[in-house]
């Protein structure tokens, strides 16, 4: 028997931190048991928008400060228990109205207006020490108006999230497979710009083999560099242990 929880609004609901680390404890838990190190949670978005066809009560709350709290908390309980936790979707897919599994999906909000509600749970993730936080696949054009998903975006990786949030852990992609993705972009392509934007790991690419192709040829042809590389497994093998 392993215990079950809704959704985590309704730990959110509770307004209790003890609640989301307890739930993160025993999920951690039963994870180990089975053989995992890593868990895809906590969400850290904030379900700000009504019309969000996704995130809804996967979200602790429509309130960025006990997200932030619940969130922390959530993910200190899978460490108790041996697990890494990863933030996720980062820069926040809560005010979006499209679901970036089956296509575009876009976040209005320039930078001041994210730090004053999606940014603030990666803020505190941060600060307690996050080793991993996920991408969303939504662009954010009023911060990047290139208008690329944030997973290939520089400046909302690298600029924004290591450069002024100071973030040293591990960047994964959301899964690479998403609409979002492949209705725009080749597999390896977007593999490539990823990389180049700083992210570590790339999470589900829809070809794997092409991809894996892809980044090699890049990392030949000098689109990508050796040092490049080295960063992210220089994360991934402290995260590791090594």
């Amino acid at each position: 028997y392993l215990p079950e929880y809704k959704d985590m609004r309704t730990i959110g609901d509770t307004k209790n931190s003890a609640e989301a680390k307890n739930a993160g404890l025993t999920i951690g838990r039963y994870l180990k048991k089975y053989g995992f190190d890593v868990d895809f949670a906590p969400v850290a978005d904030i379900d700000t928008n009504p019309k969000n066809p996704i995130i809804g009560r996967r979200a602790f709350s429509s309130d960025a400060k006990v997200v932030a709290e619940m969130a922390v908390a959530f993910e200190k309980g899978l460490k108790l228990a041996g697990i890494q936790g990863c933030y996720k979707h980062f820069p926040g897919h809560g005010d979006t109205q499209t679901d970036t599994h089956y296509g575009y999906a876009e976040v209005r909000k320039n930078w001041q207006q994210l730090q004053d509600c999606e940014i603030e749970p990666f803020k505190a993730a941060i600060e307690n020490g996050a080793g991993y936080i996920m991408t969303a696949h939504i662009t954010a054009p009023k911060v990047d108006p290139s208008n690329v998903p944030s997973t290939m975006s520089k400046i909302i990786l690298t600029d924004k999230l290591r450069g002024e949030l100071g973030y040293q852990g591990i960047i994964i992609t959301d899964g690479m497979e998403m609409g979002a993705i492949t209705k725009q972009y080749k597999p390896g392509d977007a593999a490539i710009q990823a990389i180049l934007a700083g992210v570590d790991i790339i999470l589900i690419p829809y070809d794997y083999t092409n991809t894996f192709d892809a980044v090699v040829k890049a990392v030949e042809d000098g689109l990508i560099s050796e040092e490049r590389l080295n960063q992210s497994l220089s994360r991934i093998l402290t995260a590791k242990g090594f």
